[in-house]
């Protein structure tokens, strides 16, 4: 009875601050598309006029020369640039806080965020921090910072996060193990170039990840409580592509159109979720990503199955909207089995990808205390169409445990009974 009070509570509290989340104005920012388009925004970007640009790229970007289209049309362009290329997975706050002194001390006054989400988020992070000197920590969370961050444009190399286009920006506390969301609606990049010929060398396992990824967003932003006519829109348009084109990305890796269309889909999604918020997928991601620094896709790509199926109950309509949107169904059949039919292609789309039902590094040990940051972190701000509990969240993540360690606490209790 208390958890069906406290739910009814969380539900009402999070439909209120949607209603509000309608109003808040969510900058767009102009997309070049196609083949040699980071080549086009470069020319755009040199136009501007700005006195020094700050690209902020990992090594391995760096070293297979992805960065050339864009850095010869600055310099064509007679605009100066400095590049910051020691990026790695997570973005943790040691390495954007030399991000950020590497910005000032180079004199810059804008950036281009140049790979995967990580580079996205420590270009917005830095951004906020370049405007608003005060620590990193104290930047988490919504609007901490006063003054605009500094202009960003954007250059996706995966089809995944959609962060070219969000207000989000997620970096890691490596000191307690957790992931911290900045978030401003300023944050999102000018300009972005969704160029295709930048993810042709993109291994299979990454890929994968990273579409599963795209489809959490648009899946979350579609079945919770906060969405609009135009966030269902870009949701479904996304789960139309990534089902059409994602299983041909991760197979036939150089197919062009595929992966345009993928990186479309990507920023359709993230469309969607900039508005309409996402669910318990992320909120046990991040916390997989905090403690075990769990690649972000990934670990959405596991959780994605396990959230839906506990879900389903409360949102069969929007399931069966999704598979008509997928292609896995039509608009005349029932709406119980369409919502079937699509968690069953979702669980046949991640087996297809070579995604795997466990997390390797879970440990049982651990359960209790992701369950409860991850409901802190879901019940304080995304609107989740199903409530749980702590205990179902801990049951729901013990899913995911290696068959090992799932089958350790069987043994143990076969041996207390066998004694007894």
């Amino acid at each position: 009875m208390r958890n069906t009070v406290r739910s009814t509570g969380l539900g009402a509290l999070m439909k209120g601050a949607g209603l509000l989340t309608r109003f808040i104005p969510i900058p767009q920012p102009t997309l070049l598309v196609g083949p040699g388009s980071s080549g086009r925004l470069g020319q755009a970007i040199a136009g501007f006029g700005h006195r020094k640009i700050l690209i902020v790229t990992d090594s391995v970007i760096s070293k297979l020369g992805l960065l050339k289209g864009l850095t010869d049309a600055l310099t064509a362009g007679g605009a100066q640039f400095v590049v910051f290329d020691e990026i790695t997975p997570d973005a943790p706050i040691p390495l954007v806080q030399k991000g950020i002194d590497f910005y000032k001390d180079q004199g810059c006054d804008a950036i281009v965020a140049f790979g995967g989400g990580s580079s996205m988020d420590a270009s917005k992070a830095i951004a906020v921090a370049a405007s608003n000197p005060k620590p990193l920590n104290q930047l988490a969370g919504y609007l901490k910072g006063l003054r605009t961050p500094v202009k960003i444009y954007a250059v996706p190399t995966t089809a995944g996060t959609g962060s070219e286009v969000t207000v989000a920006a997620v970096i890691s506390d490596p000191v307690n193990h957790k992931k911290l969301v900045i978030v401003d609606p300023r944050m999102v990049p000018k300009m972005a170039a969704l160029d295709p010929s930048l993810m042709t060398g993109l291994p299979p396992h990454i890929t994968a990840a990273t579409g599963i990824d795209a489809l959490t967003h648009a899946i979350e932003a579609f079945v919770g409580n906060w969405t609009t006519q135009y966030s269902d829109g870009m949701a479904l348009s996304a789960v139309g592509l990534i089902f059409e084109n994602l299983r041909t990305a991760y197979v036939d890796g150089k197919n062009l159109e595929a992966r345009e269309k993928m990186s479309l889909a990507s920023t359709y999604a993230g469309f969607a979720f900039t508005r309409a918020n996402v669910g318990y997928v992320h909120a046990i991601a991040h916390q997989f990503g905090g403690l075990y620094h769990t690649p972000h896709g990934l670990a959405n790509a596991i959780m994605l199955p396990l959230v839906l199926k506990y879900s389903h109950p409360a949102i069969v309509d929007r399931l069966a909207l999704l598979a008509v949107a997928a292609k896995i169904g039509t608009e005349g059949e029932d709406k119980d089995e369409l919502a079937q039919k699509f968690l069953d292609a979702v669980d046949q789309l991640n087996a297809d990808l070579g995604i795997p039902t466990f997390l390797a590094a879970l440990k049982e040990s651990d359960i209790p205390a992701l369950a409860k940051a991850a409901c802190w972190e879901a019940h304080t701000g995304y609107p989740v169409p199903r409530y749980m509990s702590q205990k179902v969240c801990e049951d729901l993540i013990r899913k995911a445990l290696p068959p090992k360690a799932a089958a350790a606490p069987a043994k143990k209790s076969k041996k207390a009974a066998a004694s007894k």
